[in-house]
């Protein structure tokens, strides 16, 4: 069992890392394909269904943006080859035109073991606060 916990906590880790420093061949395979985004609190986008859709959509948006994700204490709770998880999370997103957001609030993860790896399938990122400072 604590492997497994080891095994999520890396993921997350290593998805926060991939994604910052833009290696999007490898973040891509961190999910499963019948991968679930939800980043609808606080926008007006839909929940977005499959690996493909999902990353097209968040590539869209911090592809050329300097981003910086942390996340900390995780709240991991695992049931045989699936998992949930809670996790503090901060980010910092500064977009070419230098319009920026700082973020504070939670990743709601869904976890799902294939092929002998653990997979994202689903995140939901709920928000407590977030700063936005307009284009320079």
């Amino acid at each position: 069992m604590i492997e497994d916990w080891r095994a999520i906590s890396e993921l997350k880790a290593r998805y926060c890392r991939l994604m910052d420093t833009k290696q999007w061949d490898a973040w891509r395979e961190l999910f499963a394909e019948d991968y679930e985004l939800d980043v609808s609190e606080g926008t007006d986008l839909p929940v977005i269904k499959g690996r493909e859709a999902a990353l097209d959509r968040v590539l869209s948006s911090i592809r050329h943006a300097t981003t910086v994700h942390q996340v900390h204490a995780p709240e991991i709770r695992i049931e045989g080859d699936t998992a949930s998880g809670i996790w503090a999370m901060q980010d910092r997103v500064i977009f070419p035109n230098g319009t920026s957001l700082t973020g504070y609030g939670h990743y709601h993860d869904r976890f799902r073991r294939l092929d002998g790896q653990w997979r994202i399938v689903a995140l939901k990122l709920t928000r407590l606060h977030l700063e936005m400072v307009p284009e320079r």
